[in-house]
């Protein structure tokens, strides 16, 4: 997922591209409001900062919304009530105020993608369909299939399945598999995932599909 940070303090983006970088995203990083228009192409989220020094933040959001149907988060000092009405007035789909846990940054901009009905995993590509070696998921037709045969999952394994497989040998971090698939964190979440992740290799009868990166998450791996 390729996001583009509006952000004016170094200190700030120094922090957060690499933080979102080691979750897997693709993080492109625009000091200034002018220019940032210019950027969008591509891009699936904005972070958008409102204090600015050369632009009204405010008024920068309306002009992205008008110009793209791209995903906005207002992460601002600005915590007040009407400034939160304000910026999801102008076109913004979540509002985060600083500071603020990445962990519920990244939460948030799937949720937001997951809301505004991007394919799950897919990158906004629209694709439904994903094969490795002879394990296929059809997410139209909300079903698996290993040597042409139909695997039965629970909802929360197929999601788990499908977010690995359609990051085509990237990693999917646990934070973006636990807020895409069960929206929030917990104490005792990585167990559950894990015992999600084993509960599939074994049904798939495919146990190094699904590869453990250690510290950080899962990815494709060979069938």
């Amino acid at each position: 997922m390729r996001v583009l940070l509006v952000e004016d303090d170094d200190r700030v983006a120094e922090a957060l591209v690499p933080a979102l970088t080691r979750r897997g995203f693709t993080v492109d990083r625009q000091a200034t409001g002018r220019g940032t228009l210019d950027r969008l192409a591509g891009v699936d989220v904005v972070l958008l900062d409102l204090g600015l020094p050369d632009v009204d933040g405010v008024t920068l959001c309306r002009n992205i919304r008008a110009a793209s149907d791209v995903a906005i988060i207002v992460v601002s000092a600005r915590g007040e009530i009407d400034d939160r009405i304000l910026g999801l007035h102008a076109g913004a789909d979540d509002y985060l105020v600083k500071p603020y846990d990445v962990g519920e940054l990244v939460a948030r901009v799937h949720a937001v993608r997951r809301r505004r009905g991007d394919p799950v995993g897919a990158g906004g590509t629209g694709t439904e369909v994903f094969e490795a070696g002879d394990v296929r998921v059809d997410l139209g037709r909300h079903e698996v299939t290993v040597a042409g045969e139909v695997v039965a999952l629970s909802r929360k394994e197929f999601q788990v399945l499908a977010l690995v497989m359609a990051a085509g040998g990237a990693v999917c971090t646990r934070e973006r598999i636990l807020a895409e698939v069960w929206g929030r964190t917990w104490a005792g979440a990585n167990r559950t995932l894990d015992v999600h992740v084993a509960t599939l290799r074994t049904k798939l009868g495919r146990p190094s599909l699904l590869e453990t990166v250690r510290g950080v998450g899962y990815r494709l791996g060979a069938v």
